[in-house]
């Protein structure tokens, strides 16, 4: 079916219009995952009551009802409690089936999203590729050597199969930006605290939060307006922004890191595409040099310990996961606390850079993202610090808590998708999509597929 290729916002519209009805569009959907999935193992399980929810939102839209998700089928990460079901966040379950939606999932349901199935993380959702030892290598559709990124790799690597229009993401310290330029996908991360994330309360120490990863902009975004709970996200994607100030920052908390010359090719091409979009791009370093970095690793290594501190049987856990609870396990509150007490300091410097500039352009990946297998039997430092030169200019806004949007740009020469960072400030998600709309239909992406 056609309808797959064209992304969750164009299967709503069809869905509204009565061009298919949604227990049709999941047969779809469900045949397709049938095909591919066996292939790029995006999919921890798959909802049984997909088929009840369907025939649900199908009576909703009968009697004139409309929402941005309705009978529109999504994929959940596997990091979130749907009711029900194990959440395994890449590993053996630790705990029974929850007995209730995470606020996310209820909002969700409540829109009439239908959800498929659960897809794939690593460990704890630790690492950017989404490999485990318990469920095996999720594959890059473009690439079936490569991985999709991670932790949201599973989702990514859905949307971009073909799947599902739009999935949730979580990201941490890259985890929906990093998948979504991996794999050819729109993603947003969000602005912390703008979706709720009941029951649970901060996730690494304020670092991680909710997001969309979509075939395109309006996919993601009419997910992030039904997790958020508020209109307006999907109308901005419609609406071009007046010219902006975007601030080019080549810059990292390590400096500014070696990169391929395809990847930078292609974030100086994005730059001139924005110039030609009428908005004015100059090279401008962030101005908070090397300190978001310690403040980063505090936060994610006391953050795994702490989550791990709270599992029934950590001795389930992969080793490098084990390892990496008791690197932080020895971290003491103070240093804690200074790590959450400086976030103060690189908020003031970055109040008079937005003064300066609306937004920022940053690279995604330095180059390729690595193979399958690549880290597999590597210990948790030596795979930490493999990974963390490919991915320097991720971290630093999940130390801020900025919204950012992941935007494909383009292919390397192997045919595997390069992807793109824009930021902006706190709140500014309105911003970030009205920009990536405009992009998007002067340079469109989603009629690009991977042949798998």
């Amino acid at each position: 079916m056609e309808l797959l290729w064209a992304g969750a916002d164009a299967q709503a519209r069809a869905l509204r219009a009565g061009s298919v009805r949604a227990p049709e569009l999941l047969d779809a959907v469900l045949a397709r995952l049938r095909e591919v999935d066996p292939v790029i193992n995006a999919f921890r399980a798959v909802d049984e009551s997909a088929r009840a929810a369907a025939e649900a939102a199908q009576a909703r839209l009968d009697a004139g009802e409309s929402t941005p998700l309705l009978g529109v089928p999504i994929a959940v990460k596997d990091d979130i409690d749907v009711a029900g079901d194990v959440t395994a966040a890449g590993g053996r379950p630790q705990f029974p089936p929850a007995t209730a939606d995470s606020a996310a999932v209820a909002r969700l349901r409540a829109a009439g999203a239908v959800i498929v199935g659960r897809t794939l993380t690593p460990d704890r959702c630790l690492w950017p590729f989404t490999e485990s030892l318990t469920y095996g290598s999720t594959r890059n559709p473009w690439h079936l050597d490569h991985t999709p990124g991670g932790s949201s790799g599973g989702s990514a690597a859905a949307v971009a199969a073909g799947i599902v229009g739009v999935a949730t993401g979580s990201d941490g310290g890259g985890s929906v930006r990093m998948p979504s330029c991996a794999s050819g996908v729109f993603g947003l991360k969000t602005s912390r605290g703008l979706i709720p994330l009941a029951p649970l309360g901060e996730i690494w120490h304020g670092l991680a939060g909710l997001g969309a990863l979509g075939r395109g902009v309006a996919d993601a975004a009419a997910m992030i307006e039904v997790l958020a709970g508020e209109p307006g996200y999907r109308a901005a994607v419609d609406k071009p922004p007046a010219p902006l100030r975007i601030a080019l920052a080549w810059n990292t908390p390590v400096g500014r890191p070696p990169m391929s010359a395809e990847y930078r090719r292609a974030v100086a091409d994005t730059a001139d595409r924005l110039r030609d979009l009428g908005h004015r791009v100059t090279e401008a370093d962030v101005p908070l040099g090397a300190r978001p970095g310690p403040q980063f690793m505090v936060r994610y290594l006391r953050g795994v310990a702490d989550d791990v501190a709270g599992l029934p049987h950590p001795e389930w856990l992969e080793p490098r996961t084990r390892m990496l609870a008791r690197a932080g396990a020895r971290l003491p509150d103070r240093a804690l606390a200074w790590a959450r007490t400086a976030e103060a300091g690189l908020q003031a410097r970055m109040v008079g850079f937005f003064t300066e500039h609306d937004l920022i352009l940053q690279p995604g990946w330095v180059r390729r993202p690595p193979r399958v297998g690549r880290y597999h039997g590597s210990g948790a430092s030596m795979t930490l610090a493999a990974v963390g030169a490919l991915i320097p200019y991720f971290p630093t806004w999940n130390v801020l808590g900025y919204p950012v949007a992941a935007l494909p740009v383009g292919l390397d020469d192997g045919g595997v998708p390069i992807g793109v960072q824009v930021i902006g400030p706190m709140g500014s998600e309105h911003l970030l999509l009205s920009l990536s709309g405009q992009y998007e239909r002067a340079h469109p992406w989603t009629d690009r597929r991977p042949a798998l």
